[in-house]
C-alpha cells in the first residue's frame, strides 16, 4: 500500500502531469496517518460518514412573527473506513491492541490522495478513537475479498473558525 508523502519528501507533478492535477477521478484512496505513533494505518478504499453537523436553536421574542436562528452545538458523524483485507491489517490489529491496555486521545489526518498518492485535501482529525473494527464473513466459495471496517469516533476536523484544518 502506499504511504502518504510528507511535505518534506513530497514531489511535485512534472510538466506532463500538470493537466492531470486537481481533476476528479474514480482511483482515489484514503490514507489515515496518526500523529505521534508507530502505527500508520495505510490506505483505504472508502471512507464514510466524514460531515459535520449544527444543532438549529430557534428564538421568536414576543408577539414578532419572524423567527432567529443560530448555530448550536458541532456534531460530528464517526467515520467508517473500508479496504480489503491484507498486511496492512495487522498493523490494524497491533495498533487495536495497544489501545486496549493504554488508551490516549489521538490526532492524526485521513487524507484522500489521487492516483498519484499525491493528497488532494485533508482532514485533521482532533481526539479521535477506535469504536468499533470488524471484517466481514469468512467464504471461500465467493469471489470477493475479505472488507475489514474501522470507525472511527472524533471531536472534530473544523479549526475555531470554521474551516477545513
Amino acid at each position: 500500500m502506499p504511504s502518504l508523502p510528507s511535505a518534506a519528501r513530497m514531489r511535485m507533478p512534472g510538466k506532463g502531469l500538470e493537466q492531470l492535477t486537481g481533476q476528479v477521478g474514480m482511483s482515489h484512496r484514503y490514507v489515515v496517518e496518526l500523529d505521534k505513533t508507530e502505527y500508520q494505518l495505510g490506505a483505504w478504499t472508502k471512507a464514510a460518514g466524514l460531515g459535520v453537523k449544527w444543532q438549529k436553536h430557534t428564538y421568536r421574542a414576543g408577539a414578532h412573527a419572524g423567527e432567529t436562528i443560530a448555530p448550536g452545538n458541532v456534531i460530528y458523524a464517526d467515520i467508517a473506513l473500508s479496504r480489503a483485507a491484507g498486511a496492512d491489517s495487522a498493523v490494524v490489529q497491533r495498533w487495536l491492541a495497544t489501545l486496549t491496555q493504554d488508551w490516549k486521545p489521538l490526532s492524526g489526518a485521513i487524507h484522500l490522495v489521487d492516483f498519484l498518492g499525491l493528497p488532494v485535501v485533508t482532514w485533521e482529525l482532533r481526539e479521535f478513537f477506535p469504536i468499533s473494527w470488524r471484517l466481514t464473513e469468512f467464504d471461500s466459495t465467493g469471489s470477493r475479498p475479505a472488507i475489514e471496517t474501522l470507525e472511527l469516533a472524533h471531536t472534530g476536523f473544523l479549526n475555531a473558525e470554521g474551516t477545513v484544518r
